[in-house]
């Protein structure tokens, strides 16, 4: 009966996977046809000229992919920043409303990105401030932050802190105890936590949409060009290029994460 019971999950967890996935896979599959303006399937032939093209005779394109890269890098430095810190404080002090801060912290990634993209320009309105790559920059450390956070705070739960003592009590000072006791310790998960964090802020498209006025980044740009489908196969290879800076990050985060565990069970 449990040897019965299994091939429904596994029949949903397929289903899941397919319906995750076939989308994906036909946008690389529409970036490789010959047809300029339609979805015939099957496609009525394969050429990679479109990648040539939209390296080569599209400039529109560069603008919004430095802009992305340049959001998500500073982005990621301010989320580990203030996400570490941020989960060094709540793991190791003890307070009225630690719990409830903890909630706070988590808040921004578990609100649909639209809800926090109009609380933003709000503020942003209220307090006068224009629209620009710092806003956007902004609007993305909120919800970059809570993956740094969520990570390292895992990790420090982890560790023990007679280490971090016995530093101190060896005369080590903050920094030296931070640098050759405490960041050892939290490197994979500090480092998982940015390239999640990365990941999330260069596909932002709803955040960025509120927050960045009459800029532009490779989601929205992406999003504009749906609207306008002249040449469909080139907005499909800009898509594949943001999927792949996208999971690379993930995959490396996953090997990171999958890692420090295993180090930190060993530790133990």
């Amino acid at each position: 009966m449990h040897s019965e019971a299994r091939w429904p999950l596994k029949l949903s967890a397929l289903g899941g996977l397919l319906f995750l996935h076939i989308p994906l896979v036909l946008i690389v599959l529409y970036a490789f046809t010959t047809e300029e303006k339609s979805y015939q399937f099957p496609p009525p032939g394969l050429t990679a000229q479109w990648f040539s093209v939209a390296w080569f005779d599209r400039p529109d394109i560069w603008p919004p992919l430095y802009l992305s890269l340049k959001v998500a890098a500073i982005s990621t430095v301010l989320a580990v920043l203030l996400g570490t810190g941020a989960a060094a404080a709540l793991s190791r002090a003890s307070f009225f409303g630690r719990n409830a801060l903890s909630l706070l912290f988590v808040l921004p990634i578990a609100l649909p990105g639209i809800i926090t993209g109009m609380a933003l320009r709000s503020a942003f309105d209220i307090m006068g401030i224009d629209f620009t790559t710092w806003t956007i920059v902004l609007g993305h450390t909120t919800f970059c932050m809570v993956v740094v956070f969520n990570n390292v705070l895992a990790r420090f739960r982890r560790t023990s802190g007679s280490m971090v003592e016995a530093s101190m009590d060896l005369g080590a000072d903050g920094f030296q105890t931070f640098r050759h006791v405490v960041l050892p310790q939290i490197a994979s998960a500090l480092l998982a936590g940015a390239m999640l964090a990365f990941a999330l802020s260069f596909d932002e498209v709803i955040v960025t949409t509120f927050t960045a006025g009459q800029q532009t980044t490779l989601p929205i740009w992406i999003y504009g060009e749906l609207r306008h489908p002249t040449q469909r196969p080139i907005t499909n290879v800009v898509a594949i290029f943001v999927m792949v800076v996208t999971f690379l990050p993930i995959l490396a985060a996953y090997f990171f994460t999958r890692d420090g565990e295993h180090t930190g069970g060993a530790g133990k």
